[in-house]
């Protein structure tokens, strides 16, 4: 049997799934109704509502009463603290969604230990999903324990690529093509943290996203790393100050993957 996970650690991860909880159902409270945005436009398809500064804020307070000595780093930039452990928050994930009511966004809230992911939680209220993973001891959504996919075939797989506005539309297309290219049909759910955590689940073969930031992974690289995903260097290529590229796969596609959208895997 493995050796027990660190207190510490366990602590903050059973501490962090209910301030997550708590916080899921406060978004759900402020969901707008379907139909047109709610919220302002900070650029192309990038969303910002009360309830990501109202979130973010109330995850803050409560893990610095929890943690004090623990660093904090929000998406919305309201509280940044130092610390050799750092939780790492996205408040709304998928806010384009979140915005028309729709139901594909999640809370998603990732601990680092210095530079390595090593617990997460990713409560999607509104689809009654929440993922956790604790660095060494399993990924589960819901409580039961997840795995990535055993497809092989890339003509059977299932690949979705996440789309920015910071990514050149030729560069976008040529990474489209090479997905066809393999057989499958990309695709587009508009919250890149659910969609690494379908990778996790086996729900997705691979993700792809060109431009993405640590809060939106934080929480998702100990989830793949626990199911056996496999996931480029995402950390060492620039991911811990600023926007990189992720790809994350099941290790059969991963390969495959990798080299028709030109994303090395080491």
């Amino acid at each position: 049997m493995p050796p027990l996970p660190s207190p510490a650690l366990a602590y903050r991860l059973e501490a962090a799934r209910a301030v997550v909880h708590d916080a899921a159902r406060l978004a759900m409270s402020m969901r707008p109704p379907p139909g047109g945005p709610q919220g302002e436009l900070k650029s192309a398809q990038d969303w910002l509502t009360e309830t990501d500064g109202a979130v973010e804020a109330f995850i803050a307070q409560r893990m610095q009463a929890l943690f004090p000595e623990d660093g904090f780093l929000g998406e919305e930039g309201g509280i940044s603290r130092a610390g050799s452990l750092r939780w790492v928050v996205d408040p709304i994930d998928g806010t384009s969604n979140y915005a028309r009511g729709r139901c594909r966004w999640c809370v998603s809230l990732g601990l680092m230990d210095g530079d390595e992911p090593v617990a997460g939680v990713i409560d999607a209220p509104a689809l009654g999903e929440v993922y956790t993973a604790l660095r060494g001891y399993g990924a589960f959504l819901n409580g039961k324990p997840i795995k990535a996919s055993p497809i092989k075939d890339p003509s059977r797989s299932m690949i979705e690529m996440g789309w920015s506005g910071r990514v050149p539309k030729p560069v976008f297309m040529e990474k489209m093509d090479a997905i066809m290219a393999l057989g499958t049909m990309p695709r587009s759910g508009g919250c890149g943290a659910l969609a690494l955590a379908d990778v996790a689940s086996g729900r997705l073969d691979g993700y792809i996203e060109i431009v993405i930031n640590l809060w939106d992974v934080a929480a998702a690289l100990p989830l793949l790393a626990e199911a056996g995903a496999v996931v480029s260097p995402f950390l060492r290529q620039g991911g811990l100050t600023g926007g990189a590229t992720i790809l994350a796969a099941n290790p059969y596609i991963g390969p495959v993957l990798a080299e028709a959208v030109s994303i090395p895997l080491k």
